[in-house]
């Protein structure tokens, strides 16, 4: 079964990537979904490539090979099916996030190949980490180095004051 796991990933950091790696053990293909909002093109640290860029690195590091990543715009449910797949995997850090995912995940639903969503729970040690903390230590100088994947220190390197 192919699924896909859609998000911004601004940057990769170890809960998403625990994500994908739970769920490239469960399902036969997982397609990392990244968010391209045009209207969003300046907020965001890195562009939609350079996240897939991160994303491939760091799967690959990993030698899990039945991942891949992709961009997306418009509705996920449309880009689901665009896939082939009819299933969404979320990761859910707290009760904040299931709430607002079973909004998503009844909406997407009503679209295209009615997607079912496959909620994992975060891993207990990466429950507390956000994109947005990563880039708020990272801007500082900050050691991210127990939060994120080597792929996103080095592309971090790039853009922000980062030690490891």
């Amino acid at each position: 079964m192919h699924v896909v796991y859609p998000g911004s990933f601004d940057p990769l950091h170890n809960g998403h990537f625990d994500i994908i790696a739970r769920a490239s053990k469960l399902f036969e293909r997982v397609t990392v979904a990244v968010l391209e909002n045009p209207s969003k093109r300046g907020q965001w640290l890195f562009s939609p490539e350079e996240r897939v860029e991160i994303i491939l690195e760091a799967v690959q590091n990993a030698k899990l090979t039945n991942v891949e990543a992709d961009t997306f715009g418009g509705l996920l449910a449309e880009y689901t099916k665009q896939q082939g797949s009819r299933v969404i995997v979320k990761g859910l850090r707290a009760v904040s996030d299931y709430e607002s995912e079973l909004q998503m995940a009844h909406l997407n639903r009503q679209y295209g190949n009615h997607p079912e969503t496959f909620f994992i729970m975060a891993a207990t040690r990466w429950s507390y980490v956000s994109s947005t903390m990563v880039k708020e230590i990272a801007r500082y100088g900050g050691d991210v180095g127990k939060l994120v994947p080597q792929a996103t220190i080095e592309a971090l390197k790039g853009k922000l004051l980062v030690s490891q």
